[in-house]
């Protein structure tokens, strides 16, 4: 435990949608650690005082606000990260904006707006972070925050699953490219299940009721812990939470059946019975800087998390998922 901990002690980490949820407690996370902390929002006021914050307890972080969907703002957070830390040892992207509709109810710009800034923002930001690296001798930790969508796309949160296929794609691709040309850079794909956060409540809402993450929800704090692990290791991939592999796996063995049950759980899974807020974040920041899911706690623990930690351990459970799927999808089969 210890080493996990000083091991990101005075590392300079970037972390973008850094004013809420997943990227403020991975921020706060890091900082805790002896890491040298960039937060990137819109959101100025917010994390100027996270930063103050900080500083007050012993740490180091510099607030730079910017916009990922704008290419010179990205850059911009570069320069500022170098001037006052010298480096960028590791880059996070996590910003993100999502919208709850189905795709023919969403408006054309709504749809364009959550790819300018979950695809486009981690497209400019690894890019940027790529070049500053080769500035380095080519050394660097490059880590995106994708999605369980990435394998299974939901209905009413399509056009945010179809950001993510297309993050998966670039951040696979991307990772390909380096091992050749830059082989000392890691790429790293985080894969969230549902995650307890204000999600809901930031993204547009095209819905006559107030959406949520479909159950079960696990802690943000999962999620920065497995960024933090990521920045540490440098792993290829990891899940949080059993949901997305105990869907991709069916899905791939028996996709009809899967889209079936998809179709018909998650639209009512996705809608609640809170009452309607109006606090999306998809043009402008919502001012807050919100932590956590305000009508649930989450799971405070993924074993499936905690095994992708320990190769061997995480091979084990792979396998005897997929052979479990495979069982049930045979015994369906005979059945039928």
């Amino acid at each position: 435990m210890r080493k996990r901990q000083t091991s990101l002690a005075g590392k300079v980490i970037v972390v973008t949608g850094a004013s809420s949820g997943i990227g403020l407690i991975t921020a706060r996370r890091a900082a805790s650690r002896g890491a040298r902390v960039v937060l990137v929002s819109r959101d100025a006021p917010v994390i100027d005082q996270i930063a103050r914050e900080i500083g007050k307890g012993g740490g180091h972080a510099l607030a730079v606000r910017g916009d990922v969907s704008i290419e010179a703002d990205v850059q911009a957070v570069v320069e500022a990260a170098v001037g006052r830390f010298g480096r960028i040892d590791v880059w996070v992207n996590n910003a993100g904006v999502a919208a709850y509709a189905t795709l023919v109810d969403l408006p054309i710009d709504v749809h364009r707006r959550l790819f300018e800034t979950n695809y486009w923002g981690l497209v400019y930001g690894s890019l940027a972070a790529v070049r500053h690296f080769r500035t380095r001798r080519g050394i660097g930790r490059l880590i995106n925050i994708g999605s369980v969508n990435s394998d299974v796309a939901v209905p009413l949160l399509s056009a945010y699953s179809a950001t993510k296929h297309a993050v998966k794609g670039f951040n696979n691709a991307l990772r390909r490219e380096l091992m050749v040309s830059d082989p000392q850079v890691t790429v790293t794909l985080i894969k969230p299940s549902g995650i307890a956060t204000a999600f809901p409540q930031h993204a547009r809402n095209f819905l006559k009721v107030e959406p949520r993450v479909v159950p079960p929800l696990y802690t943000p704090e999962i999620v920065a812990n497995a960024i933090l692990h990521a920045a540490a290791h440098g792993p290829r991939e990891i899940i949080v939470g059993a949901v997305g592999p105990a869907l991709s796996i069916p899905q791939a063995l028996i996709p009809r059946l899967v889209d079936r049950l998809l179709a018909k759980v998650v639209p009512p899974l996705s809608k609640s019975a809170n009452a309607i807020t109006r606090t999306d974040n998809l043009d402008t920041p919502t001012g807050g800087a919100e932590s956590h899911y305000p009508h649930a706690p989450g799971l405070p623990i993924s074993p499936y998390t905690m095994a992708q930690k320990r190769p061997v351990l995480s091979a084990i459970v792979v396998a005897g998922a997929g052979a479990m799927a495979l069982a049930w999808a045979l015994a369906r089969t005979r059945r039928s």
